[in-house]
């Protein structure tokens, strides 16, 4: 299996299966110099990292990350920078059941159709605890951003609907996302949600999610014209994310709506420099970045993995129904927000090198 590896200068490679040893990932590419200990990667995986409430999987795994190369006396090397993750709470058996079922919604019949073989025990790579590992590696990034940025890079994000329930953004408040378990950024919508998931979980189904993630201090200038897009490659990072179903970049599919005068984000100047009066664009134009906010936002599908009997078929072609058992999330959205951060991350260190190496500056 090829194509496990993302990003140019900062490339990342992810490895492991979600029922095997040990998940991990290489991160190549990070400048020498910068004060990295597993310290500054441990706090992005405990927000991840699952059974912190009801509302997640129970499986308990401590996601304590390791640094096994790329890092002396504290600060990196310039070498490939080698993180690994231990799978301590596997339950294997829990998939005997599915080892010839195909799950609807899931990658189960994709992979047969690809490799002829899967590894069916919490779906091996398709699994979304691969996403542990791209976590990890943002946290490096935000390592770099700090180390070559003059202004401080805030990247955040919050869920903005579960279901049909979204939230109001006039009551948009980010210190509210780190006071509750759901990423929710509106104290008022957190009941209804926390009411919807339990009437969820106990029918033994899931729900979706939409994502919203910024990125704040970023400069202008990053991304390139055409085949290099800022925008481009953070909805590619975003998509990649397991389960993602729909990106949008700023106003996304609302700009459909919008005459012109209405989408274009004025600009006038303040204090000598280009100040932009809204941000339809999503702090990019082009392809390149504004300096604005940089806002992404991403759809993402229900839980495949369900109680409920659903119809499908084995791997010798019999029509059967499926009923998943083991430990899932009634919405995985809610686990997707730190995950959405550290594909930000990395994306904004890999095109600031790039930048820094075709111009040699931000």
């Amino acid at each position: 299996m090829s194509h496990n590896s993302f990003g140019h200068l900062f490339r990342v490679t992810t490895w492991g299966e979600s029922h095997g040893p040990a998940i991990g990932c290489i991160v190549d590419g990070c400048p020498p110099g910068i004060a990295l200990t597993e310290a500054d990667i441990q706090p992005w995986l405990d927000r991840r990292k699952p059974g912190q409430s009801k509302f997640t999987t129970q499986r308990r795994e401590a996601d304590e990350v390791r640094i096994l190369s790329g890092v002396f006396e504290g600060r990196t090397t310039g070498t490939p920078i080698a993180l690994e993750i231990q799978n301590t709470d596997q339950r294997s058996k829990d998939y005997s059941d599915i080892a010839t079922r195909y799950r609807p919604g899931h990658a189960d019949v994709t992979y047969d159709m690809k490799y002829g073989h899967r590894d069916y025990r919490g779906g091996g790579r398709s699994s979304a605890r691969e996403t542990a590992s791209r976590v990890a590696a943002g946290a490096v990034a935000r390592r770099v951003l700090a180390a070559l940025s003059e202004e401080r890079i805030v990247i955040r994000a919050a869920l903005s609907r579960i279901g049909a329930l979204g939230v109001d953004r006039d009551r948009w408040d980010w210190a509210e996302t780190l006071r509750n378990p759901l990423f929710c950024p509106d104290a008022a919508t957190l009941p209804a949600w926390e009411a919807l998931l339990g009437e969820i979980r106990k029918a033994g189904s899931s729900i979706g999610a939409v994502v919203d993630v910024v990125a704040e201090g970023a400069p202008g200038g990053l991304g390139a014209p055409i085949y290099g897009k800022l925008d481009a490659d953070i909805a590619a990072a975003m998509m990649s994310i397991n389960g993602v179903k729909g990106v949008e970049i700023g106003d996304g599919f609302e700009v459909a709506s919008l005459r012109g005068e209405q989408n274009g984000d004025p600009m006038r100047m303040e204090d000598g420099r280009i100040a932009f009066e809204s941000n339809h664009a999503g702090g990019i134009l082009g392809g390149i970045s504004t300096g604005q906010p940089i806002v992404a936002r991403f759809a993402i599908k229900p839980t495949s993995s369900i109680l409920v009997p659903v119809p499908s078929v084995n791997r010798d072609g019999e029509e059967i129904d499926v009923v998943t058992r083991g430990r899932h999330d009634p919405c995985i959205g809610i686990r997707a927000a730190p995950v959405a951060e550290a594909m930000m991350a990395c994306v904004l260190a890999d095109h600031w090198l790039r930048h820094r190496g075709q111009v040699g500056g931000a």
